[in-house]
Formats: structure tokens, C-alpha cells, sequence
């Protein structure tokens, strides 16, 4: 899929169709498209459409009539436009398309150039049944209506795109397939597609390193753990930005097993993992001058005779011991020896993405990524990433007061805090290993995947994590 921008009207446009939008003060300048707007009673709510065929005064094949909703335009009606246009083009397999420009409140050009090319390559992608052949997008060309001549943003936007469906492939891929060697292998062929450093420690490399705690996860597995580090250099010796993503490619819960229903969903506690190797895709394509590293501990939770029990204490790269009071807060214990472990790449920052607490969709839902942090500023530049571009985070406290939940009378502390906050109680265990560099987490439970009939990865936070990066350039 290419996108170009145009500067012509939209009857000239000579392709399959074209896209214009309509708000609340339907008046179109075309009189063709506003009588038959009025013929078929259509009506402006966001994302509703009109397909109409053979419009007197275009040379396009048809005119595709998406509404807006209110004025002033709103960006986010104008997603859920884009995102219904985009069902419809792939529906009626137009192979080339022009996008009306259209004002959006707060928002110039360029922002609307990278969201139109995101959403409607993102749009496009579909879950691939195992042993099916993906097909490619029906949708060949399309053209952006904009008086402003620069096409970087539409990089941008499409770079974004095929970093999250990376992220929606891997997240929707059977455990079976998606165990932690896969996901070394596909950090291995970006590697090698964008001439990238990647380096994969084995059990025993990570034993000398003392990192206990990551490995009482991955001991009651057959699967070999890995932890996966792959970097991006463009900006000669400066500090890195580093991303940690959760890599728990199936999570049972291990002795403290998860009940039966819904399990199987747990083949998305690994969608960290997928969405920093997801933004690592989108900046290697985008090549902004940054140095950027991120690093995937991949484990497998599973029950067995040598697993992890309720009462053990294990020692972590650290050297702080954890009384592990329930095996099913996993995520935590692998995250904190990768922690560590980041000390070495001296990072500008840190920020780790984590499918880390049910508690964040009770307190969050399935809107925003749960953000905590130990420096306000990364909080904020996180929070502004965001509302730019769409993936937006709600910051929650980190209070010492939180912290004193995690006492254990056997341990340096204990992985869980009982049932209160238990989004905050799992950040502040995280942040005893943050304590020499600027930290952020997003817990992505709520927005990582989606249930029911559409169930599948989102894509998330690869769009908060790239715009993030690009505001650091």
C-alpha cells in the first residue's frame, strides 16, 4: 500500500474512488453529492457511510460519503471515519483512492497525513489462520488531498502501521507457535532486514548472571527462556532509549493456576514483547536519529513438578530477595532482572510495556494504558505521546505509602501486595530495581487485546511508544 499526497480537486481525482466527509452542517460544495445525500437520507454520525456510483462531475468510479459527526471536527471522529472508509474500500476492492482533505480541531497537516496512513494501513490487516495464506491489501495507491507538499508524515504513519501489525501478528499467533525461540528469531530477521545489533542470552548465560528471579518463571516450562536485546543506533554514541516489553508467551499462572475460562487469552500476556519489537520495527524504518535499544524477556508460565511454589524466595539479578506468595504475578519477576540488566546500555530512559495486572481494566477499562513513573517529566512527555497520537495512558499514583505493601517477613519483599491497588502495588515493585535511571511503566492489560467476536491484539502501545521517541529527536 502507497500513499502519496495530492493537491487537486476531488472530481479530478482519476482512480476507483474518493472519500469525503461530511459533519453535522452537511453542505457540500459538489451539488451532485449534496442532492444525493438528501435522497437517501443520510445522516452525519461519525463513521457512517454512503457509497454512491457513476457521480455526475467525477471521474472517479464512485464517491464514498463518511460522516463526521459535530463540528468542529474532532480527531477522534475523525478515526472512526478513516477506519469505516477503510472497511469499505477493502470491501469493494478499489485498488486506488483519494482522501478529501478536512480540518481537524487541534491538529495540523502533517498530524493528519501520519494518522490517515496509519489507520488505513492498520485498518487493512486481518487475523491469518494458521496453515491459511495471508492476502495482501486489495488497496494499491492512495492519495491524501493536502496543500502541504512534505510526505514525511505519511512515512511516519505507514512506518507506525507495519510496527503494529508486527505487534498484532505476534500477539495473535497460537502459544504453540509464538514461544519464547520464535520471538528471538523474529527480533533476529529485523536484525537482519534493517541491520540491526541483537543479541539472545540463553538459561545459562542468564544463570551466571544471577538472574533467579526470571528464571523460577520459566523452570516449570519445557520451553527454553531467552531474554532478547536488539538496538537501533542513529545518533552516534548518545544514550539510548531503552523499552522492555513482557514476554510470557502463554501464562497459566503456574501452581497458582488461572481458572479454565478464558484462558486461552493468556497467549497475549506476551503483547509487550510485541509491541516494543513493534516499535523497533516502526523506528527502523522511519531512521530518525536517536539511539534506541529494547530488551524482551521471553518465558513460558506452566505448572509442573519443578515449578515455582507459593512460599519460595528466590534471589534476583539485583541481589534483593522475593517471596513469591503467588506465582501467577509472574510478569513482575521477569521484568525485574531485565531491569537490572538494562543498567548496562547506561539508557537515557527507560520505559517497559507490560500486560501486568487485571486491576488496571477494573480501574481503567479498555481505554487507556494504566502509567506510573518515577520521574514527572517522562510521565508527562508519555501522557502528551498519547493524546498526539491517539493511544492515550492515565497516570496512577506511586506512593511510598503503596510500597510498604509488598513487606515479607522471609524476603526483601514480597511479589504481591494483597488486593488493594494492585496496579500500583506491581509498579512499585518494579521501581526497586529503577532506582538508577528515569523509569516509566504502562501496564497495557486493558488495551493490549480485545474479547468477544473481534477478539484479537490491538496494536497498542506502539503508537504511544513511537510518537514518544520521535518527540525526542
Amino acid at each position: 500500500m502507497e500513499f502519496s499526497l495530492i493537491n487537486t480537486p476531488v472530481q479530478k481525482f482519476d482512480g476507483d474512488m474518493v472519500v469525503v466527509f461530511a459533519n453535522s452542517k452537511i453542505d457540500f460544495a459538489d451539488d451532485n453529492v449534496q442532492q444525493l445525500i438528501k435522497l437517501n437520507h443520510f445522516e452525519s454520525k461519525p463513521g457512517s457511510t454512503l457509497l454512491l456510483s457513476l457521480v455526475k462531475g467525477f471521474k472517479a468510479k464512485q464517491v464514498l460519503v463518511v460522516g463526521l459527526g459535530e463540528l468542529p471536527n474532532s480527531a477522534k471522529n475523525y478515526i472512526k471515519a478513516l477506519t469505516s472508509a477503510s472497511a469499505i474500500l477493502n470491501s469493494t476492492q478499489a485498488k486506488s483512492a483519494m482522501i478529501e482533505q478536512v480540518e481537524i480541531e487541534g491538529f495540523d497537516q502533517g498530524w493528519r497525513h501520519r494518522m490517515s496512513a496509519r489507520v488505513l494501513k492498520d485498518s487493512g490487516y486481518k487475523v491469518q489462520q494458521v496453515g491459511v495464506q495471508g492476502q495482501d491489501d486489495p488497496l494499491e495507491n492512495i492519495a491524501i488531498q493536502s496543500t502541504y507538499n512534505d510526505a514525511h508524515e505519511l512515512l511516519q504513519g505507514r512506518s507506525i502501521a507495519s510496527g503494529m501489525r508486527l505487534t498484532r501478528h505476534l500477539g495473535d499467533l497460537p502459544p504453540n507457535i509464538c514461544t519464547p525461540t520464535y520471538l528471538a528469531q523474529t527480533a533476529q530477521e529485523l536484525a537482519n532486514e534493517f541491520n540491526l545489533d541483537c543479541e539472545v542470552l540463553e538459561e545459562a548465560d542468564m544463570r551466571k548472571l544471577g538472574m533467579g528471579s526470571l528464571l523460577s518463571v520459566s523452570k516449570g516450562s519445557i520451553e527454553a527462556p531467552k531474554l532478547i536485546s536488539l538496538s537501533y543506533r542513529g545518533d552516534g554514541d548518545s544514550k539510548p532509549i531503552v523499552l522492555v516489553g513482557k514476554g510470557v508467551t502463554f501464562d497459566s499462572g503456574g501452581i497458582s493456576l488461572k481458572p479454565g475460562a478464558g484462558m486461552d487469552e493468556m497467549k497475549y500476556d506476551m503483547c509487550g514483547a510485541a509491541s516494543v519489537l513493534g516499535a523497533m520495527r516502526a523506528i527502523a524504518e522511519i531512521k530518525p536519529k536517536i539511539n534506541l535499544t529494547i530488551v524482551v524477556p521471553a518465558v513460558e508460565n506452566m505448572p509442573a513438578h519443578n515449578a515455582s511454589k507459593p512460599g519460595d524466595v528466590v534471589t534476583s539479578m539485583s541481589g534483593q530477595t522475593i517471596e513469591i506468595l503467588n506465582t501467577d504475578a509472574e510478569g513482575r519477576l521477569i521484568l525485574c532482572d531485565a531491569l537490572t540488566y538494562v543498567e548496562k546500555f547506561n539508557p537515557e530512559v527507560v520505559i517497559d510495556a507490560a500486560t501486568l495486572t487485571g486491576a488496571v481494566i477494573v480501574a481503567l477499562g479498555k481505554h487507556h494504558c494504566g502509567l506510573m513513573a518515577n520521574d514527572q517529566e517522562l510521565a508527562d512527555d508519555l501522557l502528551t505521546a498519547g493524546k498526539v497520537s491517539l493511544d492515550s495512558a492515565w497516570q496512577l499514583p506511586l506512593d511510598d505509602e503503596y510500597d510498604e505493601l509488598l513487606k515479607s517477613n522471609f524476603a526483601d519483599m514480597g511479589n504481591i501486595g494483597g488486593r488493594e491497588a494492585g496496579t500500583v502495588t506491581a509498579a512499585c515493585f518494579l521501581a526497586r530495581y529503577t532506582k538508577k535511571y528515569r523509569w516509566a511503566h504502562l501496564d497495557i492489560a486493558g488495551t493490549a487485546w480485545v474479547s468477544g467476536a473481534k477478539k484479537g491484539a490491538t496494536g497498542r502501545p506502539v503508537p504511544l511508544l513511537t510518537q514518544y521517541i520521535l518527540d525526542q529527536v
